[in-house]
């Protein structure tokens, strides 16, 4: 149905044509530009790069893909698996690692997904290094990893917690001032990741 790319990444609708939907071909394009990017960028350092998901249907078919290419293009990756925006934002930072991917396609229909690209910061790239990274998608200007080159993969199942962790850290965040004025709340996480965070939020 539709695919858009911008200076953020890629988001469309699964199946379909590759150029015109969120395809495998897609995806490992994008991703594979994106590795190059950074490689750029580190040109003499082995990259790090953290993914993580939303809960959607094709979420672990999208990830899988990801995960895969980043590895073709040399570079580890660290799988957070299921897990919100921010704490993959936070979870680069964690893991001093080089970029990230979110796979998500946020408040969008069921069919959709896309690919949110973050710099070493945990940020979104900038609309510069955004337009850099779309001509090297657009002219395929990537090279594969020969064989004893290729990508780590290692799965880490503590980012929400770790984020959790950080909140608690703030010096604005009181604890006891909280648990003392006794609120209740209610929360619709929509099916998704939110129903792993937020409840042991609230909770701690």
């Amino acid at each position: 149905m539709t695919l858009i790319k911008s200076i953020s990444g890629i988001r469309g609708t699964i199946g379909g044509n590759a150029g015109d939907n969120l395809t495998p071909i897609d995806i490992i394009e994008l991703t594979s530009a994106f590795a190059a990017f950074l490689q750029q960028g580190n040109p003499d350092k082995r990259l790090t790069v953290v993914v993580g998901r939303d809960a959607r249907i094709s979420g672990d078919m999208v990830s899988r893909l990801v995960c895969g290419a980043l590895q073709g293009m040399g570079v580890d990756v660290i799988d957070t698996g299921l897990s919100t925006t921010p704490t993959t934002e936070m979870s680069v930072l964690h893991h001093h690692a080089d970029g990230g991917v979110i796979v998500t396609a946020s408040h969008n229909p069921m069919q959709w997904n896309a690919l949110k690209l973050l710099n070493a910061k945990g940020e979104f790239l900038s609309g510069a290094d955004g337009k850099m990274l779309q001509e090297i998608a657009n002219n395929h200007d990537f090279k594969y990893a020969e064989i004893k080159e290729l990508g780590q993969y290692s799965a880490y199942t503590n980012s929400i917690q770790d984020h959790i962790d950080a909140i608690l850290q703030l010096p604005l965040v009181d604890k006891d001032a909280i648990a003392k004025a006794n609120y209740s709340v209610i929360i619709d996480t929509i099916n998704s990741t939110g129903s792993l965070a937020l409840p042991p939020l609230l909770k701690a």
